[in-house]
């Protein structure tokens, strides 16, 4: 792809006062500029996490102003019109030209040059977009773009790719990965070259890219869908870095280097499914089920799901109760969980102590269980200090 210098857009086809009309062949690898009637909205553009590709326009201002900061967008523009500094990088169609790469921008444009679309949006979407008055000079600035025409949606993959994994544009998580595995299975693309050609050092984007395989064989046989999460936002990093550690592997049957690998279809064995289920429901719960998510954030509850997962009275636990911390606790072996629960008991009962001038006197009850705790101590102290004797002997 040629360079698209912000001074390029000076090199324009047309004036809007001779601006043909559509359809007209725009030139390709050239900083045009055009009408924002001829633009349309990308429905397969890795930013539109949850919404279907058959999308309706609305559907996709409303998730991109939801999701993507399109309100900043808003103000920004109405303070200071639209500063046409970076073409739009588009692909011709019949009847209109297809915004690969700036699509929050095109949105934001259309709802300052549609009035009814916001009142569409309200009706369809249940959501209502605040849109700024803008000035009349202003208003001007939103007539045409430049825009710059590739020959095919593969073309723009490298600029695309590095401007918002790696670059200072960067997308969430899970639309990095989703433009990356369609570059890599659209166009057979390695994931070490795709790390290469946008800068990624750490093998981030083939972490993320095995997990969307897993992700998608999960939703396509009916294991889990994204869009039945319990949580509105999907944290998409707790899935590859779970993949990441060799107990999740395990237990859902993958290979022990699998994340080493270009990803292959439907990863998970058949007689693995359930589990994967299981691990899916566990890190973003389930709205059609009513189940919250026993993860709540990455560290440490990844890593404590992680050791309950070898665990078999870890797993009972958490199967029966999906409470993470009291499976985490019978993950534990014995001994460890022995010295964790005596250091909590001192903590708890040296509170207690500290506080004891808040006693009063008068409470039976409370002395009645103070006796009861002492009791309990003295019967652990006993029997701690037969277990010493018993090991001295067996010396």
């Amino acid at each position: 792809m040629e360079d698209m210098d912000s001074s390029a857009v000076k090199n324009v086809e047309w004036t809007m006062s001779d601006m043909p009309v559509f359809p007209v062949e725009v030139p390709l690898h050239k900083a045009t500029l055009v009408s924002v009637d001829w633009l349309k909205l990308d429905a397969e553009n890795p930013r539109l996490m949850g919404v279907r590709a058959a999308a309706t326009d609305e559907a996709i201002i409303a998730h991109l102003y939801r999701a993507e900061d399109l309100g900043e967008l808003l103000q920004s523009i109405a303070a200071n019109g639209y500063m046409d500094v970076e073409p739009f990088i588009v692909l011709q169609g019949e009847e209109h030209l297809t915004v690969l790469e700036g699509n929050r921008r095109l949105a934001a444009v259309r709802l300052f040059r549609e009035p009814d679309l916001v009142s569409r949006i309200s009706k369809s979407n249940s959501i209502k977009i605040p849109v700024p008055k803008l000035s009349e000079g202003h208003e001007r600035t939103l007539c045409e773009i430049s825009v710059y025409r590739v020959a095919k949606r593969e073309d723009a993959d490298s600029f695309i790719g590095f401007k918002h994994i790696n670059g200072a544009a960067r997308w969430s998580s899970y639309a990095k990965a989703r433009f990356a595995a369609r570059w890599h299975k659209d166009q057979n693309v390695s994931l070490t070259d795709i790390s290469n050609r946008i800068g990624d050092r750490h093998a981030t984007v083939k972490r993320m890219v095995n997990a969307i395989y897993v992700l998608d064989q999960a939703a396509e046989e009916g294991i889990f869908d994204i869009d039945d999460r319990k949580s509105p936002r999907f944290s998409f990093s707790h899935l590859y870095t779970a993949l990441a550690r060799p107990d999740y592997r395990k237990f859902l049957g993958l290979e022990a280097k699998w994340a080493g690998y270009d990803p292959k279809p439907n990863p998970v064995p058949s007689d693995k499914k359930n589990r994967l289920k299981e691990v899916l429901t566990w890190l973003y719960g389930s709205k059609s089920d009513d189940l919250s998510p026993v993860v709540q954030s990455q560290n440490p509850d990844i890593r404590n799901l992680g050791a309950v997962l070898e665990s078999a009275e870890g797993l009972a636990v958490l199967r029966a109760s999906r409470s993470l911390s009291e499976a985490r606790i019978s993950a534990q072996p014995a001994g460890p969980r022995f010295m964790e629960a005596l250091y909590r008991a001192r903590k708890e009962i040296r509170e207690v102590f500290h506080n004891v001038r808040g006693f009063d006197g008068k409470d039976i009850t409370a002395v009645n269980l103070a006796e009861d705790i002492s009791e309990t101590a003295q019967a652990i102290h006993e029997r701690m200090k037969k277990k010493v004797e018993t090991a001295r002997l067996s010396e």
